[in-house]
């Protein structure tokens, strides 16, 4: 003989609240899985890698075809010509000497003034890059003879230059003194032997005075 026990309305509903999983396998519930914490903070499923590379190369709103960013727009013959002749005017004025085409290192009255002292004067510091010349052609004839004498004259050659050097140096601070009183004469030595190692007629600006012109 079975005996039945009969349950209380509210049991069942105890149970199958604390039992969710006793309800139909096909519910809602069953189909959902649990979500991971990186997309519970986006919001939103992490897209597959094919899918953000793909998103990556789309082109720009707004961007014409085919164009890259930063791209310059092509300059027309007109505007090449115009920067040519720009860049012939502004090299002209530089070697006339005029302030507005010079470089920062050229500008200045004292600089003017190292330049036209330079220039004034003969010496033999001026004709350094043709003995340079010499002896670079010297050194590829690979002659006994001249191999001999290469290595004494540099030794000269340089020797001449930092005494010609001192001589510069001397003169043109007593000069700046007596011209241009209360102007620094910082880096004028420097300038000023650069430019005569140079050759006369590529100084750049050109000599506004000739040797033995008074300044």
């Amino acid at each position: 003989m079975r005996v039945f026990r009969r349950h209380s309305a509210g049991a069942t509903d105890d149970t199958a609240q604390a039992s969710p999983g006793a309800q139909s396998p096909d519910g809602p519930a069953a189909n959902k899985q649990p979500r991971s914490p990186a997309e519970a903070a986006k919001g939103r499923p992490t897209p597959k890698r094919s899918e953000a590379e793909r998103n990556r190369r789309q082109p720009i709103t707004g961007a014409r075809p085919g164009a890259r960013s930063g791209a310059r727009t092509p300059r027309t013959p007109e505007d090449k010509s115009r920067a040519r002749s720009d860049r012939n005017r502004k090299y002209e004025a530089m070697r006339r000497g005029e302030e507005w085409a010079l470089n920062p290192k050229d500008r200045g009255p004292a600089r003017q003034l190292a330049r036209d002292y330079v220039d004034s004067h003969r010496r033999v510091s001026e004709y350094y890059m043709y003995v340079l010349i010499v002896l670079l052609v010297a050194i590829f004839l690979r002659n006994k003879s001249l191999q001999d004498i290469i290595s004494p004259l540099v030794i000269v050659l340089v020797v001449i230059i930092v005494i010609d050097a001192q001589l510069i140096r001397r003169q043109l601070n007593r000069l700046v003194a007596q011209r241009l009183p209360g102007q620094s004469a910082r880096g004028l030595t420097m300038y000023a032997v650069l430019r005569a190692l140079q050759i006369r007629r590529f100084r750049v600006p050109a000599p506004r005075v000739r040797p033995g012109d008074t300044i």
